[in-house]
């Protein structure tokens, strides 16, 4: 996806004056990655699965789309309260801006934008944002517990295709443990507006 595609996705504020400045410090950033043995090794597989997953993204996002409207708990948060029904234009929206987020994960600088667009998606999936970026017309918040588990559903299935370009296993498995690592640093982000001041 180049510069130009992603600009026309709605919403997707990264690096603009739109959005806030994380409360996490660059310092606090280096010691969060310390916590989860996030290395520089970590960062070039990363950017390895960028060429191994650019073609694929549409394939990921169908398979944790598949996995949301599997199961009515997660489902609910695409839909309507009142009416039950999927709010289809909110859903489209947050799907795209979910695939770029792969590429995102992929070349991540680390620098202060992406701290900043951390706080951002969090912030997103709290009351704080949730539905207003898109005016949709779904539940207004997304639960912790949901918004961490569900990071097991993002990364279990991306081995299979982090495997289909053909590097040796080990090569795969370097890919796969650098995905999940980096997962959870920015769920770790994510839930930042969860909780109570000064408990982060």
């Amino acid at each position: 996806m180049n510069a130009q595609a992603e600009q026309k996705i709605a919403g997707y504020d990264y690096g603009s004056n739109k959005i806030a400045r994380s409360p996490i410090s660059m310092q606090e950033w280096e010691e969060l990655k310390k916590s989860a043995l996030f290395s520089e090794e970590d960062v070039v597989y990363l950017r390895m699965s960028e060429d191994v997953l650019v073609d694929q993204v549409d394939d990921l996002l169908k398979v944790w789309r598949g996995i949301i409207f599997d199961h009515p708990h997660l489902r609910a948060y695409d839909e309507d309260p009142k009416t039950h029904q999927v709010d289809t234009e909110y859903a489209k929206a947050v799907a795209k801006r979910f695939g770029q987020w792969v590429l995102d994960t992929a070349r991540a600088k680390y620098d202060q934008a992406w701290l900043d667009y951390q706080y951002e998606i969090g912030l997103r999936h709290h009351r704080a944002k949730k539905n207003k970026t898109d005016n949709g017309h779904t539940l207004g918040h997304i639960r912790a517990r949901d918004l961490i588990a569900f990071s097991a559903a993002i990364v279990v299935p991306m081995k299979a295709f982090l495997a289909k370009k053909a590097h040796p296993k080990q090569i795969v498995d370097r890919m796969y443990d650098a995905w999940w690592k980096s997962v959870i640093l920015q769920v770790t982000l994510w839930s930042q507006p969860y909780i109570r001041e000064g408990d982060f």
